[in-house]
């Protein structure tokens, strides 16, 4: 227990508990929080839920109907504040993308009633914060921190913004939930290496991917790739076409237990044109699945070690990342090398430790 022996009250503010790696920091937080006694609350903005998570969920995404004009957004700001002062809680944890001035200006200023940190989970951090520092520094200065997700990004916001209250935690990979996942049969009776990540936009790259997978050699070797993840796939199929490997690509959308997959794959690929602190590669690691990745900012640099969990590749050098590829393949001693130190690597991520470096920021006050 912390900062007294009344049981503290925690909201923790986010869009959704599927999809993106912020929603899955927030899940992974609520089951420390709550094994550490805290009553949590999570309120999410939006009716998607698949992440396994702890404590009360408060689902403001009900409240939305298809309109979402400005009575029904102002219907969910009211409902936020009236249960945040019916609630009065010791913390709030803000893991939202952060775009509209306006309302952020509200809900920073007017609406969040207890210490509040606010989360930034991207290399692009006008998502979180207005490109105007004024602006930044009026809703973001006073508040109990600013928690970014490496060394790097948190600079980036001190030299930008001049904000005082900028701290650096990484983001927690829940390992009891991974291992208990991973061992999930899966059907593919192949051997492949694997890409997961949303594709509405062109951040992960994944036409370039597959366009680099058919010049490697692995397809001749008869190691297929999987894509795990959601959006228009038109362009990778078009690529695939083009190219005449779909028989060897495979496209599986969405997979609620990504772990089953990623546990059998000889390695998993980020071929990312930026991050925040990308949570796959650590859960690929946590599998034991070493990873072979761009050196891009930010993120990888700080959980890969080249040749020792997997290989870092000179950013955006496709050629490059295609050699790797190869060598992954071709170099047995090389690869197990990398597989058998993968999961002691993420020991520094664990939720326990990340969680308590959580627990130290709440009391410093």
């Amino acid at each position: 227990m912390i900062l007294s022996h009344k049981k503290n009250k925690i909201a923790l503010i986010g869009y959704r508990l599927s999809g993106g790696g912020s929603d899955k920091v927030m899940a992974n937080l609520s089951v420390f929080f709550e094994k550490q006694g805290f009553e949590v609350h999570i309120i999410i903005v939006l009716d998607e839920v698949s992440f396994p998570y702890s404590g009360k969920l408060v689902n403001l995404g009900l409240l939305k109907n298809k309109n979402n004009g400005f009575f029904n957004k102002a219907t969910r700001l009211k409902a936020l504040r009236d249960y945040l002062k019916e609630n009065k809680f010791d913390f709030i944890i803000d893991f939202r993308f952060r775009t509209k001035i306006i309302q952020e200006l509200i809900l920073s200023r007017l609406i969040y009633n207890a210490k509040t940190i606010f989360t930034v989970h991207s290399f692009l951090i006008d998502h979180y914060m207005p490109n105007n520092s004024w602006l930044t520094r009026l809703m973001y200065n006073h508040c109990f921190a600013n928690a970014a997700i490496t060394d790097e990004m948190k600079k980036l916001i001190e030299t930008k913004h001049q904000l005082r209250n900028v701290v650096m935690i990484h983001n927690p990979v829940n390992l009891e939930e991974i291992e208990e996942k991973q061992q999930e049969n899966i059907t593919l009776d192949f051997d492949f290496i694997a890409a997961v990540g949303q594709y509405e936009n062109d951040i992960k790259q994944f036409d370039k991917l597959i366009e680099s997978y058919t010049k490697s050699d692995l397809a001749k070797k008869q190691i297929y790739l999987i894509i795990i993840g959601n959006g228009d796939e038109t362009k990778l199929r078009k690529v695939m076409a083009e190219h005449n490997i779909s028989d060897y690509v495979h496209l599986l959308g969405y997979q609620e237990n990504p772990f089953k997959y990623i546990s059998k794959a000889k390695f998993l690929v980020l071929s990312s044109k930026n991050e925040g602190f990308p949570n796959v590669i650590l859960e690929s690691l946590a599998c034991k699945t070493p990873v072979i990745s761009f050196d891009c900012d930010f993120g990888p640099r700080d959980i890969i070690t080249s040749f020792e969990n997997g290989i870092l590749v000179e950013n955006q050098n496709w050629q490059k990342l295609t050699e790797t590829m190869n060598l992954f393949v071709s170099d047995e001693n090389l690869y197990h090398y990398c597989k058998k130190n993968a999961l002691k690597s993420i020991e520094p991520f664990l939720l326990e430790k990340i969680g308590n470096q959580w627990l130290n920021l709440m009391k410093a006050n």
